[in-house]
């Protein structure tokens, strides 16, 4: 907005009749928003007698109460929801299947094969610590010899 020059702007001509043109498509909009048209063909403003018909502007539009439609949705919503709700509820109460929680569920149905994989298991456990305090002892080593260095060289200076 800063960037528009308004004297520039109110200089520019404007057609003539474009605010009656304009204002008169602006009613004729909200006039077939707010009031739908029925049709004339004398048998009154009943639901049955609603055909398709154009609108001013050519386009094809079916005549009839919006509120009505609007009615229906709403009462098809609610019954969709209740359908639904019926069917989760119907889901849940006839699921008989037996629910097995696998913590509870033994792995082995052989005891034999389920202590020779349990060995098994807690021998590469074993393994691995194992592993992993080598590379300890390493690491104590040098540490150890760091710290003497370090000792050595700080009793040299005093």
């Amino acid at each position: 907005m800063e960037g528009l020059n308004w004297k520039e702007l109110e200089q520019i001509p404007i057609p003539e009749g474009l605010e009656e043109r304009l204002s008169a498509k602006i009613d004729e909009w909200e006039k077939d928003t707010l009031s739908p048209t029925l049709p004339r063909n004398g048998e009154g403003d009943h639901p049955e007698s609603l055909s398709l018909r154009s609108k001013p502007n050519g386009s094809p539009h079916y005549g009839g109460d919006v509120r009505r439609t609007e009615r229906v949705f709403h009462w098809l919503a609610i019954a969709a929801s209740i359908v639904l709700v019926f069917g989760v509820g119907y889901y849940f109460l006839n699921n008989n299947e037996e629910k097995v929680n696998l913590a509870e569920q033994d792995t082995y149905q052989d005891p034999v094969v389920a202590q020779q994989e349990a060995e098994k298991a807690l021998n590469l456990l074993a393994h691995n610590l194992n592993k992993g305090m080598g590379q300890m002892k390493k690491a104590k080593a040098i540490s150890d010899h760091t710290e003497m260095t370090l000792n050595k060289q700080l009793k040299a200076l005093e």
